[in-house]
């Protein structure tokens, strides 16, 4: 019990702390050693002895019960930090294991032939009448595929994840043109924060799958990014209803992405999807602490 109230106080490796713990404990074992031996002497001798000063007799037992908790303290100091190493491992390798999952998922998505169809069906009908902007949808298809295939770091800043986020949308214009608008509120104090690879691009597909795909008159996503409570709050809202997404559970995206968060902040990130029916829209919103 001592032992594990201990390790939590030293946690932080602090040394003050975990000196004045064995100080504690070794004048607790001091105490308890006296008074097995004034039984002794009392009881079982029968010899008349002082119960406060046989108490506090600490010369002997103090030294001994001061080595004693060092090595107790200490070994399961140690036991305890390799416990929570192991712990760790295995969550970055979860992680990991997750966000491949997520790289390949996304890819899977691009390739679908329906997308490319789409995207070069777009680009077919450019390359007479806008032969710049032709090339330039290629460039950014070909931007997208490349970063979903080799992207190998967990984490990017805001203003890079904010550009593939760009990047899909202008491809996607190609098919909606009107329908499709994007309008982003972006704290600019926070593009070099970093967050999770593609979770705001997770997002943005899902707002556009669900959202303005199934409306006839299309609409405007808003990404919205401000500092909250000393974390950071992203919010992604499209037209629609929940009604398209009640295959939520099986959106292999959107799971992806919670297990993720969970995974790589514990129970400092917080997803929610909400309908806000007063305004016809849906709202993603993701809240994780401040990293750099």
């Amino acid at each position: 019990m001592f032992l594990k109230v201990g390790y939590k106080l030293i946690k932080g490796y602090d040394l003050l702390l975990l000196a004045i713990l064995i100080i504690v404990l070794a004048i607790l074992f001091m105490m308890l050693s006296n008074i097995r031996w004034h039984m002794y002497w009392a009881i079982i001798q029968q010899e008349e002895s002082d119960y406060i000063n046989a108490l506090f007799f600490w010369n002997f037992p103090f030294i001994k019960g001061l080595r004693l908790m060092s090595i107790w303290v200490l070994a399961y100091h140690l036991y305890s930090y390799h416990k929570e190493q192991i712990k760790t491992i295995k969550h970055q390798a979860e992680l990991s294991l997750l966000a491949k999952e997520g790289e390949f998922n996304h890819l899977s998505k691009k390739m679908k032939p329906q997308f490319l169809f789409n995207t070069l069906d777009s680009v077919k009908t450019l390359i007479s009448e806008k032969p710049y902007q032709a090339k330039r949808s290629i460039d950014l298809l070909y931007g997208l595929l490349h970063s979903s295939i080799y992207t190998r770091e967990e984490c990017i800043t805001l203003e890079e994840e904010l550009c593939l986020v760009e990047d899909y949308i202008e491809i996607e214009q190609l098919r909606f043109k009107q329908r499709l608008q994007l309008e982003t509120k972006i704290d600019t104090k926070l593009l070099d924060y970093k967050i999770l690879t593609l979770s705001i691009q997770t997002l943005v597909e899902n707002a556009v799958k669900y959202g303005i795909h199934h409306s006839i008159r299309g609409g405007k996503i808003v990404v919205a990014i401000s500092k909250e409570s000393g974390g950071i709050l992203i919010q992604v809202t499209n037209p629609g209803c929940l009604f398209f997404k009640e295959r939520i559970d099986g959106n292999l995206g959107l799971n992806n992405l919670k297990q993720r968060l969970q995974l790589h902040y514990k129970e400092k990130a917080k997803f929610t999807l909400i309908e806000e029916a007063s305004e016809g829209t849906v709202k993603a919103t993701i809240t994780i602490p401040i990293s750099n």
